[in-house]
């Protein structure tokens, strides 16, 4: 039975429920498993507490002079926000926390929404992601591919002391386990902690209290794995794989889509896979003096779009969120049994040691800035 306080957004949604068949199939959002016939309802608004980021005009131009629309080209960079998105509700209200509409929401949900707005001063804005992206060697206004959008949520991330995540973009379709536990315990470099912070990394792996009495502390990690699922169209040996790992409770979903066309896939029903889409075109919005933001349009309230997974473009990049090192043991595991179980081609490669013959592995941190008084 739905709870009464639904209600509200029940009627809203009730209109797009036959856009889902009547089927026995699971549907899969986000590690969630519903049902159709018998919770429809809670599915759609499962679906429509997830941040949902699009398209946006009127906000200010992007470097002073840019662009003050993204329409037409930050596709990429909106689904990198969804991803992030979810990682910071994960990490601050939890995966079960539901949106409702006109309810007062806790501060920590208009804290990440602020993250996000477009304004050079949000963190995760399309104005700090394009710019961040020419480092990557895209111009401002250039569209972004997976990996691209992966690499710029990790230097942004060096920023964010609020949220404090650990962002590791893997190389080589090569997840390291050593190098991640390395990154995630590592300390904190800041001013108090820089005294202990050697006494800090030698005792991270180990998670044992040094003689001054610090603890490393775990960083909660947002993992991302840029993957080539083929040449010009997706090979059918990675379909199942592909769609294990939605059913992960750490999933993040995918970034991905068709040529020059982005989504952010959420899940799958048979072979299908349901995903928010960032192409459609709305006003900036702001924060309001009391720092809520008003958040009806960040909010999906229809039912998504699907499409039939072999028509998906073969460059995708797997998303994943580990709170505590135990949900990272645990999606070891569950990799290792779930997708490393075929002895045909493995979509991605989970190892315990760090490659030899790669360059030595350096936890990222927060880069100098000076200022020349300008």
């Amino acid at each position: 039975s739905v709870l009464s306080r639904y209600e509200n957004q029940i009627t809203i949604l009730s209109d797009y429920l036959e856009e889902f068949p009547e089927t026995d199939e699971p549907v899969w959002i986000l590690g969630r498993q519903h049902h159709l016939k018998a919770d429809k309802s809670k599915l759609l608004l499962d679906i429509s507490a997830r941040l949902w980021f699009t398209y946006r005009r009127k906000f200010s131009p992007i470097g002073g002079t840019g662009p003050s629309s993204d329409a037409g080209w930050g596709c990429m960079l909106r689904c990198g926000q969804m991803m992030l998105a979810q990682a910071l509700i994960c990490r601050h209200l939890g995966r079960d926390w539901q949106w409702e509409k006109h309810r007062k929401q806790p501060e920590e949900y208009h804290r990440i929404l602020r993250c996000f707005l477009d304004r050079k001063d949000c963190c995760y804005s399309i104005h700090q992601m394009a710019q961040m992206g020419v480092g990557e060697g895209k111009s401002i206004g250039e569209w972004f591919g997976p990996n691209t959008v992966a690499q710029v949520l990790k230097k942004l991330a060096l920023f964010d002391e609020w949220n404090s995540l650990a962002v590791y973009v893997s190389m080589d379709n090569t997840v390291v386990i050593e190098d991640i536990k390395k990154m995630c315990w590592s300390p904190l470099q800041s001013s108090s902690a820089a005294h202990s912070s050697t006494h800090l990394h030698r005792s991270a792996l180990g998670r044992n209290k040094n003689t001054a009495g610090f603890c490393a502390v775990w960083k909660p990690l947002l993992l991302i794995i840029p993957l080539r699922l083929g040449i010009n169209h997706i090979n059918p040996v990675y379909i199942d794989a592909f769609k294990e790992c939605f059913k992960m409770p750490q999933s993040l979903g995918a970034l991905g889509g068709k040529p020059n066309n982005a989504y952010y896939f959420i899940g799958f029903l048979g072979n299908e896979l349901i995903y928010l889409d960032p192409h459609t075109t709305q006003s900036f919005v702001d924060s309001e003096e009391n720092g809520t933001v008003d958040d009806q349009s960040f909010h999906c309230q229809q039912a998504p779009h699907r499409m039939k997974i072999m028509n998906l473009d073969p460059s995708v990049a797997l998303g994943f969120f580990c709170k505590e090192e135990c949900d990272f043991d645990n999606w070891c595991s569950l990799v290792q049994k779930e997708i490393l179980k075929q002895q045909s081609l493995r979509m991605f490669e989970l190892v315990q040691k760090h490659p030899p013959h790669w360059p030595p592995f350096i936890p990222p941190t927060k880069p100098e800035v000076t200022t020349t008084g300008a």
